[in-house]
């Protein structure tokens, strides 16, 4: 979750998905994606956070700075945008031209897989701003659906008028989106948006600057992971959260449609309590 602040408050960034995306194709979310082997080939180039500390946020043993760089590389790839520091130290920025033009070859050689994004951070002697990404929460896909996931959310700031740069397969338009104005399209039906997204986009919404989203990053404890249950009933998809009466004893369906679903988050999204 790359977040800035904008004229009526904090803004996130959202992309939406291909309508042939094999999961909840044409849904507005954060950018994102899964683990690379050689993500765990860049821990040396991370600043500010060991593979210990990143393994005990996460409740893994090993393993967890390449879920740090994972985010890392697929908000690059997805928006251009790189979370990084330079050879001097400084943070890159997008509102140079030089360092532009830069990572923005650099960015359609990854696409092409003419390179690793590795080979970039190691070759331009980058340091992986990995003390600026914050561990966030937890999501996993309904067993009975055919693509499933295993989600960590993160956040981040993004300063210095980076701004993105969309080009790929993946997704095919991106908006900065104040939280508030994000939960009103998927309300009017205007964004396709599932649960974990719209979820996210609550607790946003409660905050005022960035600021004070960071601040709350890095003091909150994440929940354990969640697990939805869908279930279909007489008026459509419900979505059964951990806690819930029936949630041990209902039986989940095997199919539905990203429009469903979307609608069944809507009716959970009120239940979000504050933190």
């Amino acid at each position: 979750m790359l977040l800035r602040d904008g004229r009526f408050g904090i803004e996130v960034l959202m992309v939406r998905r291909h309508l042939k995306s094999d999961f909840v194709g044409g849904a507005h979310v954060f950018p994102g994606g899964v683990l690379d082997p050689d993500d765990s080939c860049a821990e040396l180039c991370c600043v500010g956070l060991s593979d210990k500390l990143a393994s005990t946020a996460l409740g893994i043993e090993r393993g967890g700075l390449a879920f740090w760089v994972a985010a890392i590389r697929e908000c690059f790839e997805e928006t251009g945008i790189m979370m990084a520091y330079g050879p001097s130290g400084s943070l890159l920025n997008l509102a140079n031209p030089h360092q532009q033009a830069w990572l923005g070859e650099q960015r359609r050689r990854l696409q092409r897989r003419e390179l690793r994004f590795v080979d970039i951070v190691r070759e331009q002697g980058l340091g992986l701003a990995t003390d600026r990404v914050h561990y966030w929460a937890h999501w996993i896909t309904p067993e009975e659906q055919p693509r499933r996931y295993d989600t960590r959310f993160f956040l981040a700031s993004v300063r210095d008028g980076q701004s993105g740069m969309l080009e790929g397969d993946e997704v095919t338009e991106s908006v900065w989106v104040n939280p508030q104005a994000a939960l009103k399209k998927a309300k009017m039906g205007e964004w396709i948006v599932v649960l974990p997204t719209l979820y996210n986009l609550k607790l946003l919404s409660r905050f005022g600057s960035v600021d004070e989203t960071e601040a709350a990053a890095t003091t909150r404890q994440p929940e354990p992971a969640i697990l939805p249950k869908l279930v279909r009933g007489e008026a459509g998809i419900r979505i059964l959260l951990p806690g819930d009466a029936e949630y041990g004893t209902a039986t989940p369906t095997s199919a539905a449609s990203a429009e469903e679903i979307a609608a069944g988050s809507l009716e959970r999204i009120e239940e979000v309590r504050g933190e």
